[in-house]
């Protein structure tokens, strides 16, 4: 029996294996069950999709069976970025929507992600119903309703629609354009073959910036490259630097609601230093105020940061519906996560990464600097903090015995440094003598383990690097 579970960010699987149009059919029909129990039915749901193999046809299915269920729905062009999707769901006032993306993943995965009317992701109360509809039509085989394709579209309730005008007026609100007009910048802006193309480099040019282009088409391989904006991804970007000088790259993930961000010297920041900068940057340019916050694998430089202007920080678990759960209940500055996820005040409660990379255009367009050396203030402000994610492949076997591992025979001390306090919350995160901490937990979307690693100097940080590796290498 097929398994559909709503992780950190939707249910993603690898298509033709698990994600297939008959189990595509049951989630959805699982949402509009739980839609229409809670009277929020009529609110209607917008429909969208990423450049991924298959999303027109996953998108056509859904629209097949949310129109059996006499549900409204606006379809946005396939395409359509994630933050926009979300922006239009908040304007329309919509019960949510239904997004087809596997974001960062490989191109063999596809993914279905259901958003709440406020835009952000599905909290876990949801997730939890949303699944026991979908075991109860497995165990039972209910026959999902559909009509055809072309019976659906003929529905007054069907409606096709494009949210890049609204999301285009939104950022404007956001971002000094006039700053980033006024400044002459030339930026490199990356696609990766994804969702932030006709976005993020239509935005730039309509402000006057000179920008070059780097896999602006659809590609649902992604150039065979994994299309998370790291720095192993970004290589073209960079080395285009060397015979197109610019003062940034700029750079965002399959759906575009994550960034990368790289210096005009060709210096990879890391999703913790960009969070950092535009944090500082917020406090000393906009008069917004609200709390910070960050995963539980986020530096805690913005803890610092935050600290000196008093403003409230709040942790989360890793995944931002659970930064959305925290925006529901009060105003934000800035809610981030070290994996390339940023909202801001006011904001949708959803990562957003074309709005990510225009804040750091204006950073550099306000501050007259390279970000290289804006990053280095921050640290002679508040001290440097050194920080490094693994990847490590895990198989089904494999998790449990990890499990067993750190819950009953976990080190007492890593790399010389003692462990003061163990917590479980998400993972097993061990706080370290000298302010390191390192966070050891299973992915919710990937096979893989994921261990964060934070230190106040580098060559703790390499020894941590070279004890952690070992460590699994022996299990």
């Amino acid at each position: 029996m097929a398994t559909i579970t709503f992780g950190t960010s939707g249910w993603r699987a690898i298509v033709a294996e698990t994600f297939t149009f008959s189990n595509v059919r049951i989630a959805v029909a699982a949402i509009a069950v739980y839609l229409k129990k809670n009277g929020n039915d009529k609110r209607g749901i917008l429909v969208a999709g990423d450049y991924r193999f298959l999303s027109e046809e996953f998108m056509k299915t859904t629209i097949q069976v949310l129109a059996a269920f006499d549900i409204p729905i606006y379809v946005c062009p396939v395409g359509t970025p994630t933050p926009a999707v979300s922006y239009e769901v908040v304007r329309r006032q919509l019960a949510g929507s239904i997004n087809f993306t596997a974001s960062h993943n490989p191109y063999q995965y596809q993914g279905l992600k259901f958003n709440d009317h406020d835009g952000g992701p599905a909290p876990v109360e949801t997730t939890r119903i949303l699944e026991q509809e979908v075991e109860y039509m497995l165990k039972s085989g209910s026959s999902i309703p559909e009509i055809s394709y072309e019976e659906a579209v003929k529905k007054d309730n069907v409606v096709f629609i494009d949210p890049k005008p609204e999301y285009f007026k939104r950022i404007r609100e956001l971002v000094d354009f006039d700053a980033i007009r006024k400044a002459h910048l030339h930026v490199i802006v990356d696609s990766m073959h994804g969702n932030g193309m006709g976005y993020l480099d239509q935005l730039l040019e309509e402000s006057g910036t000179i920008v070059k282009s780097l896999h602006a088409n659809r590609d649902p391989f992604f150039g065979h490259i994994h299309p998370e904006p790291g720095k192993d991804q970004l290589k073209d970007a960079i080395e285009l630097l060397k015979s197109w000088p610019a003062h940034l790259i700029t750079a965002n993930d399959g759906d575009a609601d994550r960034f990368g961000i790289v210096d005009g010297q060709g210096y990879y920041l890391t999703p913790n230093q960009v969070l950092a900068i535009v944090l500082q940057h917020l406090i000393q340019t906009r008069k917004w105020r609200g709390s910070v916050v960050r995963s539980i694998s986020t530096t805690r430089l913005l803890d610092a940061i935050a600290a000196k202007s008093f403003l409230p920080v709040r942790e989360t678990p890793v995944g931002f519906k659970y930064i959305a759960e925290v925006m529901r209940q009060e105003e934000i500055l800035v809610g981030g996560e070290e994996s390339g996820g940023l909202t801001v005040y006011q904001h949708v409660p959803e990562k957003d990464g074309i709005l990510a990379c225009l804040l750091m255009v204006e950073v550099v367009a306000k501050a007259g600097r390279n970000l290289g050396i804006i990053l280095q203030s921050l640290f002679q402000e508040y001290g440097p903090y050194y920080q490094d994610r693994i990847n490590i492949q895990v198989g089904p076997n494999e998790k449990q015995q990890i499990e067993d591992q750190l819950k009953n025979h976990a080190p007492h001390e890593w790399a010389g440094l003692k462990v003061r306090e163990v917590q479980t919350r998400d993972g097993y995160r061990f706080l370290l003598d000298q302010e390191a901490t390192l966070l050891i937990r299973f992915s919710g979307t990937e096979p893989l383990v994921r261990c964060y690693l934070e230190t106040r100097d580098a060559q703790q940080l390499e020894m941590l690097q070279k004890e952690l590796k070992s460590f699994f290498s022996i299990l």
